[in-house]
């Protein structure tokens, strides 16, 4: 089916769908290239349906990148919703891209993104309705090369069967070089096995194909190892020393979705070193924009999209270096123009009354995010975020001092060494913070506690540790539904079966990837969605497969162990990992690395990060 008839067949089948305008494409600031222009036409995939997948930023990067050369086109697909696949099987419409209905199959890269690994069985139901083979293997030289990039790409493994290859890091400059290797390859027409060869030899991408894994007869991986002599053993995170102008022409939604904004990303990385975060650990180090590229960024976004709400993006904002200059900026360049400003990850640590002052005069809405992640000193200490539930009580004074009427506090169970006590702390801490706010804002005053299950990821120090089980999860979350019934007072949970899920699939090995086959053949998909997700279809899949799901979640590793991902080299050295490890066990924190270096083995890895980051306003200390 071409894109004439895709064209056709949409205009019988969208009256019978819930929002039509999920599928049709031509929203404002699109990019379309006439198709034979180009040398090389890649279709960016985000693997669920268009409201969340339109917003992320990782495909505005690249979207924005990639359309900027005249070499090279991006196209945008996302997965259909349920009513619409059946529509489209039963039609014979393949997945097409929304800018010139022109079927996947046909593009020369299929590029996906993987934030999160509750995803996976969406990759594999958009690559079947896409008309191409699922398993790498038994692709054929006609077919687009498909390559995943993403949070979820540090452990590959799980998804290795399925993809050509996969970029560990970040995008914006390994894309330029995936983009020559693959045209200067299509010209000299090189095989799909010659052409993955070539990307093998870029850093920070991994061919799947080319490694072989064996196990022990306890299950454990033995080895791994490349089956060319020119291939790196070791597959090293690409990045970017400096950060490249961030994309402003956003493509204005047709419906509505998620994050209806303008979102510029402040800073990358973060120096605290919190233990159970994967983000902190794998996007270091931290790169810095300039306030006034930052301003000309906003100022431009605002006026190609006509949006009023502008976020300040990073992993922990009031941890800018200039964000009192920043806000106090933006308020003033864009005062009477209606814009509402959005800090939406805010630390204990670096908040301040002048912060504070500033954030009240832009618009403030009804609710205020913290995370003290823990309850107790003892457990906040193991985790490695020394915040004091004064610290905290303080903050919280100064939010509703400022007008706020409420405050989410997100907190984690589920940590290492946890005790019921800990877990009673949150419901006293959460009472403790209702209390500050009644003495300030009366009875309007609420508290929101969102309580997530610690999961423990690749590359962290908590890497080696074992989940909580269904029976502890469940027997936390009695003692908070119990303890914070209270009307000013709103908890959400996670349901540990998703918790479980997510802790499979992290954690997994390349064996799982036939149980993400097998799940999806047996109807997985839409994991993320309640409604959607069939944890005993998942448990059926792995006992078909023989393969017990629990010593992936339950079971603790031994230091010295090969992880499925040890052959990921996020640039921070084992040891430094191992050592932190260790010191959570005797509840010894380490400080923010702005204040003294540890030795991370960033600096290292990457050469002088010094020299290549002349223009950061904040670089890593002399180690």
């Amino acid at each position: 089916m071409n894109s004439e008839q895709i064209t056709f067949s949409l205009e019988q089948i969208l009256p019978r769908v819930q929002k039509p305008g999920r599928y049709v494409g031509g929203e404002f600031n699109q990019v379309q290239k006439p198709w034979n222009q180009v040398d090389i036409h890649i279709a960016l995939v985000f693997p669920d349906i268009y409201d969340i997948g339109l917003p992320n930023l990782g495909i505005s990067i690249l979207y924005d990148l990639i359309n900027q050369r005249e070499d090279a086109l991006a196209e945008r697909a996302y997965l259909p919703w349920v009513d619409m696949e059946k529509e489209m099987r039963i039609g014979g419409i393949p997945l097409y891209s929304l800018e010139s209905k022109t079927p996947l199959n046909q593009f020369d890269v299929i590029g996906i993104t993987l934030p999160y690994e509750t995803l996976y069985t969406n990759v594999l139901n958009a690559l079947d309705l896409a008309r191409i083979p699922l398993l790498s293997s038994e692709r054929q030289n006609h077919h687009p090369l498909v390559i995943a990039g993403g949070h979820a790409c540090y452990n590959p493994e799980p998804m290795a069967c399925f993809f050509d290859a996969m970029v560990i890091g970040e995008g914006e400059e390994i894309i330029h070089k995936i983009i020559d290797v693959i045209k200067a390859g299509k010209r000299a027409g090189l095989s799909r096995d010659e052409q993955v060869r070539l990307l093998s030899k870029l850093q920070g991408v991994y061919v799947p194909s080319l490694y072989t894994v064996t196990y022990s007869a306890e299950g454990t991986i033995e080895s791994f190892k490349p089956t060319h002599k020119d291939v790196p053993t070791r597959i090293t995170r690409q990045m970017a020393a400096v950060l490249p102008p961030p994309p402003t022409r956003f493509l204005v939604p047709l419906v509505e979705v998620i994050q209806d904004r303008v979102a510029v990303e402040i800073m990358r990385g973060c120096t605290r070193g919190c233990r159970f975060c994967q983000a902190g650990w794998i996007m270091r180090p931290v790169r810095e924009r300039s306030v006034q590229e930052i301003l000309a960024a906003i100022d431009a976004a605002l006026k190609a999209t006509g949006y009023e709400e502008v976020a300040l993006l990073s992993l922990s904002s009031s941890d800018y270096t200039h964000i009192h200059e920043l806000v106090k900026a933006v308020r003033e360049r864009f005062s009477g123009k209606n814009l509402s400003v959005a800090l939406p990850s805010l630390r204990i640590e670096s908040f301040s009354v002048e912060l504070m002052d500033e954030l009240q005069k832009m618009r403030p809405s009804g609710g205020f995010t913290l995370a003290p992640e823990a309850a107790t000193d003892r457990m906040r200490q193991i985790i490695n975020k020394p915040v004091s539930t004064e610290q905290l009580l303080d903050t919280v004074r100064t939010v509703f001092q400022h007008g706020w009427t409420s405050v989410k506090l997100y907190f984690m169970i589920g940590h290492p060494e946890e005790t019921i006590e800990d877990v009673q702390a949150i419901v006293d801490t959460c009472y403790a913070v209702l209390r500050e706010g009644r003495k300030i804002a009366g009875g309007r005053a609420k508290v929101h506690a969102g309580v997530s299950t610690f999961i423990p990821k690749p590359h962290t120090p908590f890497q080696w540790v074992a989940c909580d089980t269904i029976e502890q999860i469940t027997a936390k979350q009695e003692i908070l539904m119990k303890g914070l019934k209270n009307p000013n007072i709103k908890l959400s949970w996670v349901d540990p079966k998703d918790t479980l899920l997510e802790a499979w699939l992290s954690r997994g090995d390349r064996r799982t990837g036939e149980v993400i086959l097998r799940a999806w053949q047996n109807g997985c998909k839409f994991d993320a969605w309640s409604e959607h997700y069939n944890y005993n279809a998942w448990l059926t899949a792995f006992d078909s497969c023989g393969i017990d799901p629990f010593k992936y979640s339950h079971r603790e590793r031994s230091l010295d162990e090969i992880l499925p991902w040890s052959h990921i080299n996020s640039g921070v050295r084992t040891s430094l990992l191992k050592q932190d490890y260790l010191w959570s066990k005797e509840g010894k924190t380490r400080s923010d690395c702005r204040e003294h270096c540890f030795g991370c083995g960033i600096l290292t890895e990457y050469g002088d990060l010094r020299l290549s980051m002349p223009n950061s306003t904040w670089q890593c200390p002399e180690v």
